[in-house]
């Protein structure tokens, strides 16, 4: 077998891991953002330690991408040692901050928490949405390297025909917190008037996924690059994936009131479903038109990444709905709070369902993107944002109990007629309000697309120049992390200096 070869067998025939374990992980980046917010706390205003951009960088990069680097590949099989160290560590962090709070020091915790859940917060910007995309981010760009490398558990890689893979969580995950904060979403007048106009828009801002499809597919073919074809198709890629959504999308909320997408996901999904059951869809897809595994004309060639879209379009309008739910004006902790909870219940629900379609219909199938893994990935999605929410809320509690505490991507605090107007002076300091945001959170989100492309690029070079295969776990392990660090830190300075790739 030549090195292509190779490359393309060690990540082909995978069945994936189990739900739980892969839940589990997802809870995991959660915490650790969490944990990063009481560092910052107390090392900045309890430790009287300052902070610089350079500060800010290692502690957001150790914090964050360091250990889900570690969860990917070495420590992929100890994660519930994993989280109970970062709660342990997060409870203790919490302990020292309360113990040495300068509000309210003499007050019972009782009536401290009284008080807070008196307090608003900045509502029109989501933390937790934030953290969301840049999860879902980072972990496709580790896993896009390291599962070429032997020390990236064969568990967590896409999956060939069924099964739940951690990577198969990364491309649905990515639709998801796109549509979160979509056009639709953050702009809703952009739908009135003209609705040729708002679909001659949405036309207009695809050409750039157009660009990158392409030269994609031509870098790809023309270097001889190893591809997994029962991935896509032979010239399919995720970008043509996201092209066609961004099309479809439109014209459905043309037809469709915005505040039904959630039916829109449901009925698209479920009568795909049918059609994989009782047509020759499903044949179609596993093995062509001539049911042979032709690969001979565009359909044939592409045949997963074409009708696969249907079950992005479900994810998409599932995102949309969710996006429309939490971006509602809400500033009262208490009304965020039920939001939290109720995305929590939906996903338990969602995962309830999982469990009864997969033993009653179909498994999951990332290939096809069936009914199962449309409703794996929203509920997955919902377990993930509800534990960030959860932890933006405990953060603010935080950030409640120190004078001036501000914590870079979380909510500010702002004044309630039912708080003190002494305390009240100081819960976001005008020195604070000014001060640059010198946050990698921030900056991977609002770099998205620079970050994704650099990491498919730096990966790609990474492939050529190293023999990944025959790596060893100390090396990979230094190879992935110095990708990650170099493509976080290009991407801030990027941030710092405000350079941006705006397309729509």
């Amino acid at each position: 077998m030549s090195q292509k070869q190779m490359k393309e067998a060690f990540v082909s025939n995978l069945n994936g891991t189990t739900v739980l374990e892969i839940t589990q992980g997802l809870c995991f980046p959660a915490f650790c953002i969490l944990c990063r917010g009481f560092l910052i706390i107390f090392s900045q205003y309890l430790c009287s330690f300052s902070h610089t951009w350079k500060t800010r960088f290692f502690i957001d990069f150790v914090v964050l991408i360091v250990p889900m680097v570690a969860t990917l590949t070495i420590w992929a099989s100890f994660i519930l040692l994993e989280l109970l160290a970062v709660i342990i560590f997060g409870a203790g962090l919490f302990y020292q901050i309360y113990r040495r709070r300068t509000c309210y020091a003499r007050l019972p915790f009782q009536k401290i928490l009284e008080k807070f859940l008196n307090i608003s917060l900045e509502s029109e910007y989501i933390p937790a949405i934030s953290c969301f995309r840049v999860i879902t981010s980072a972990f496709t760009a580790i896993a896009i390297l390291a599962v070429d490398f032997p020390f990236f558990p064969r568990r967590f890689a896409k999956t060939e025909l069924y099964g739940t893979g951690a990577m198969d969580f990364g491309v649905g995950g990515f639709v998801f917190g796109t549509a979160m904060v979509c056009l639709e979403v953050r702009r809703r007048k952009c739908m009135e008037g003209s609705k040729l106009h708002y679909f001659t828009n949405s036309l207009y801002s695809v050409w750039p996924l157009v660009f990158l499809g392409i030269g994609r597919l031509a870098i790809i073919k023309s270097i001889g690059y190893q591809e997994h074809l029962t991935e896509y198709g032979v010239h399919w890629n995720f970008f043509f994936t996201i092209i066609v959504v961004k099309l479809i999308t439109p014209l459905l909320f043309i037809i469709f009131p915005l505040n039904k997408s959630w039916i829109i996901a449901l009925s698209v999904t479920v009568l795909y479903q049918l059609a994989l059951d009782f047509t020759s869809l499903k044949r179609l897809i596993l093995y062509g038109t001539d049911g042979s595994g032709t690969r001979i004309g565009l359909l044939n060639a592409n045949r997963e990444g074409i009708i696969s879209t249907l079950g992005y379009v479900a994810i998409h309008m599932a995102g949309v709905q969710t996006g429309l739910y939490v971006h509602k004006n809400r500033s009262h902790i208490k009304d965020l709070i039920k939001v939290a909870c109720f995305l929590l219940l939906a996903a338990i629900s969602l995962f309830i369902s999982l469990y009864v379609v997969q033993v009653n219909v179909e498994a999951v199938s990332r290939r096809m993107a069936n009914l199962a893994f449309c409703i794996w990935i929203v509920a997955s999605s919902l377990i993930l944002l509800s534990s960030l929410l959860l932890g933006d809320i405990i953060l603010s509690f935080a950030k409640f109990l120190i004078k001036g505490a501000l914590v870079p991507c979380s909510w500010k605090l702002i004044q309630s007629p039912v708080t003190s107007k002494k305390h009240s002076e100081y819960l976001i300091p005008e020195a604070e309000r000014m001060e640059p945001r010198l946050c990698l959170i921030t900056a991977l989100n609002r770099k998205q697309l620079i970050f994704f492309l650099l990491s498919n690029i730096t990966t790609g070079l990474i492939n050529l120049m190293v023999d990944t295969l025959h790596s060893s776990t100390l090396w990979a392990l230094f190879v992935v992390n110095l990708y990650m660090f170099s493509n976080c830190l290009i991407v801030y300075v990027l941030y710092l200096q405000d350079k941006t790739i705006q397309f729509w």
